[in-house]
């Protein structure tokens, strides 16, 4: 579908089924030529937002929109200091077609309106780790999916379709379906997936669905990245666009809430962390592990210290697994994928670690033939001596 470069357009998604429809094709279309250039005012309080493409900022650097692209019926979001709820959401549209809108937040750019102090679009390949949370609100009597939209293009982009677009299904109410069709399930950020794939005729999209609602999440998005990208629908020159956090209604939706969302992108290697939040890189890091073996399984400690001079704010300690070993189970970060090169992210709690400080972490998992232990570990890209 030809999209219109006009200032301040929203973004044009269709949630198609496979037996698309002319009248769901055109009613996309129609939504995407009435947007209108909104501005973005900062919010005060509780903001109410009934534009149709009406947004405001909070928290000095995320962008709430209301977003309303796929119906002509009334909707309404009020931004409040951490996050949104839908405070009206009338009509419904066909279950087999597009949403009726995405009230979201986000991190980024989306359609020439980017989030004040945000560093992306950003390389893939440049990105040591973008962590995130979310809490969700839900509510019964509604057709809905609460989902993340993660956006990936070929080029710096901050306005328009992008080439690529993530979906994490956090919450599927009603009889709904992502685009495309199933093509399997996957482990990412430590949690089952069932994955779709497909093309809704301007971009290729790949969904994450949950097999149950999840109401909260710490996670890293580049988990979700690195999926794409392994799978050719990216690739690490590209860039990651945005990262929008909201719901997908079809009926009604009045009463949904993101109650908290944060989204930060830390710089791998050297160079700058993300302005407006830490990343710099850890000039100088130590490992010890301690594994706890049985035949046929095992659990491992480890414990990561700075021995730099400056915080590292927001890690990433990656690692190998020796053939035959996997992942069953973490705590005090989140692991993907369960085997071969392993990634370990900070949970909300324990992101900071300061100057001569530590962290730590550990696993269970299972091994076959001889255990062995890991002998390599990196510091947001930084190799650590003691491992």
């Amino acid at each position: 579908m030809k999209t219109l470069p006009r200032p301040g357009r929203r973004r044009v998604r269709r949630r198609l089924h496979s037996l698309r429809t002319a009248a769901t094709a055109a009613l996309v279309t129609l939504g995407s030529l009435a947007a209108l250039m909104t501005s973005t005012a900062p919010a005060h309080a509780d903001t109410p937002i009934c534009d149709q493409f009406g947004s405001t900022t909070i928290q000095g650097r995320y962008v709430v929109q209301n977003n309303r692209w796929g119906t002509s019926a009334t909707q309404c979001v009020t931004a409040t200091a951490t996050g949104f709820e839908l405070t009206r959401a009338d009509g419904s549209v066909p279950t087999n077609g597009a949403p009726k809108s995405y009230p979201s937040v986000f991190n980024g750019c989306h359609y020439t309106n980017c989030s004040p102090g945000t560093s992306l679009p950003k390389r893939i390949d440049t990105i040591g780790s973008a962590p995130s949370s979310i809490s969700y609100g839900y509510v019964s009597g509604a057709v809905y999916n609460a989902s993340y939209d993660i956006w990936l293009d070929p080029t710096p982009r901050t306005d328009g379709v992008n080439r690529t677009e993530i979906m994490i299904w956090f919450n599927r109410v009603g009889p709904i379906q992502p685009i495309g069709s199933p093509t399997g399930t996957a482990t990412v950020g430590g949690r089952s997936w069932e994955v779709w794939t497909g093309n809704n005729g301007a971009n290729d999209v790949i969904s994450f669905v949950a097999p149950s609602a999840i109401g909260s999440w710490s996670f890293d998005v580049m988990d979700f990245v690195d999926q794409a990208v392994a799978r050719g629908l990216a690739q690490p020159s590209w860039y990651v666009t945005s990262v929008q956090a909201g719901f997908e209604p079809w009926q009604n939706g009045a009463g949904l809430r993101v109650d908290s969302f944060s989204s930060a992108v830390h710089t791998a290697g050297t160079g700058p962390g993300d302005p407006g939040g830490p990343g710099t890189p850890a000039t100088a890091c130590r490992v010890t592990h301690t594994p706890s073996v049985w035949p046929g399984g095992f659990t491992t400690n480890v414990t990561v210290a700075n021995t730099g001079s400056a915080p590292v704010d927001g890690w990433r300690v990656a690692f190998t697994l020796p053939a035959g070993q996997a992942v069953t189970h973490a705590w005090n970060a989140t692991l993907s994928p369960a085997s071969g090169t392993v990634t370990a992210t900070n949970t909300a709690s324990n992101a900071r670690i300061a100057p001569g400080g530590s962290q730590s972490f550990g696993f269970q998992g299972t091994y076959e033939g001889t255990f062995a232990a890991p002998t390599r570990f990196t510091l947001n890209g930084t190799v650590c001596t003691g491992a």
